[in-house]
C-alpha cells in the first residue's frame, strides 16, 4: 500500500523503482570503497541523486501523478555527455570489446553499466505502456552507462585492455 492506494508486489511499476533502487544501492556499494578516488565519488554521487528524482517520476506515474515531482532538467543529460567527452578525449578509440576486470573498481563501473541497460529498458517499457515520462529521463538512462563505461575505461587505464580472442 502507498498512501492509500492499494498496488500489488507484481506491479510493473514496483519492478522498475526495485530496478532503480538496486542500481543505486550498487552505486553506494562501490562510492563506499577507500581507494574510490573523490572525483570518481562525487560523480557517483551526483547519478545516485538523479536516480532518485527518476524514482519520483516512475513512482509518480505509478500512482497516477498525484503528488509534485522535481523537474528532470536536460542539463543533468548534458552534464554526462561533457564527463564522457572528457574521458574519451584523453583515451585511445576503441576498435574491439573489452573484457571487464581490469581493476577492482573498473569492474565495478562495468557491472553497474550492465546494470544500468537493464534499468534502461525497464524504463523505456514505461514509454511503450503510451505513459508521459520525460524525454530528458529517457535520454539520461540511455547515457548512463555509456558513462559506466567511459569511467570504466578511465579507471583501467594503466593496465593494458584485454579483448575477447573469441576461440
Amino acid at each position: 500500500m502507498v498512501g492509500k492506494k492499494r498496488i500489488k508486489k507484481s506491479d510493473f511499476f514496483v519492478d522498475v523503482l526495485g530496478e532503480l533502487d538496486e542500481l543505486n544501492c550498487m552505486i553506494g556499494v562501490l562510492k563506499s570503497q577507500k581507494k574510490i578516488p573523490p572525483h570518481l565519488k562525487n560523480v557517483l554521487h551526483q547519478v545516485q541523486e538523479n536516480l532518485f528524482i527518476i524514482q519520483s517520476h516512475v513512482a509518480n506515474l505509478m500512482l497516477g501523478q498525484s503528488f509534485k515531482v522535481p523537474k528532470f532538467e536536460s542539463s543533468k543529460v548534458k552534464e554526462i555527455e561533457k564527463i564522457i567527452d572528457d574521458i574519451e578525449a584523453k583515451l585511445p578509440p576503441l576498435k574491439k570489446f573489452v573484457i571487464p576486470g581490469a581493476n577492482e573498481t573498473s569492474a565495478w563501473l562495468d557491472l553497474l553499466r550492465a546494470k544500468s541497460r537493464n534499468v534502461e529498458r525497464s524504463i523505456f517499457k514505461i514509454k511503450n505502456l503510451k505513459l508521459k515520462i520525460d524525454a530528458s529521463i529517457l535520454a539520461y538512462m540511455n547515457r548512463l552507462s555509456s558513462l559506466f563505461f567511459a569511467l570504466a575505461r578511465w579507471e583501467a587505464r594503466n593496465k593494458k585492455e584485454k579483448h575477447p580472442s573469441y576461440k
